[in-house]
């Protein structure tokens, strides 16, 4: 019986040999884990701060860039309302000393630029006066010098009979629609 205790004890050994070796193994691979997941914590608070930052910098990039569109939305009517540019229109004419002797007007459409949808119409002015003053005139459609309410002027053609002292302009009218 002694040889089968001798091998009882070997297997147990073996046995025990086996064991250890198998958790080392674990160990060993847990403990490779936890030095890398260590590794890439450190790495991500050290990262932390500085996106922190960088989120408040943009969020303070966001609202400085929201109350800009929210400004200049005010700064355009809610929609085109061609009496009131009319007005405009007679004294800018008054002003550039030229006679309208005809204004014509397309009824408000909806023009969408990216986000923002802008409401236009088109405009036909028929002027009379010298040449130096029609050119004023055009001048000041583009500039918008005269201009009591904010809105934006695009010319879109100008065709000037010089025999004639006359020009027919040809514009859009755009203003932010809310």
């Amino acid at each position: 019986m002694k040889l089968n205790s001798k091998i009882v004890l070997i297997v147990i050994v073996v046995v025990l040999a086996i064991a250890l070796g198998a958790l080392f193994t674990t160990y060993s691979r847990q403990a490779s884990e936890r030095e890398e997941l260590n590794r890439k914590l450190n790495t991500a608070q050290a990262l932390l701060p500085g996106l922190m930052k960088q989120r408040q910098d943009l969020e303070d990039q966001l609202a400085s860039a929201q109350y800009s569109l929210n400004a200049s939305q005010a700064k355009f009517p809610t929609a085109v309302q061609s009496i009131e540019y009319d007005d405009d229109f007679f004294e800018i004419a008054d002003g550039c000393n030229v006679d309208i002797t005809r204004l014509t007007a397309s009824p408000p459409k909806d023009k969408p630029l990216g986000a923002v949808t802008y409401s236009f119409s088109s405009y036909t002015v028929v002027i009379t006066g010298s040449i130096e003053d029609i050119l004023k005139f055009v001048q000041a459609l583009k500039t918008g010098d005269g201009f009591e309410l904010p809105w934006s002027a695009e010319v879109k053609s100008i065709n000037i009979n010089v025999a004639e002292s006359q020009a027919t302009i040809n514009l859009d009218i755009y203003a932010y629609k809310r």
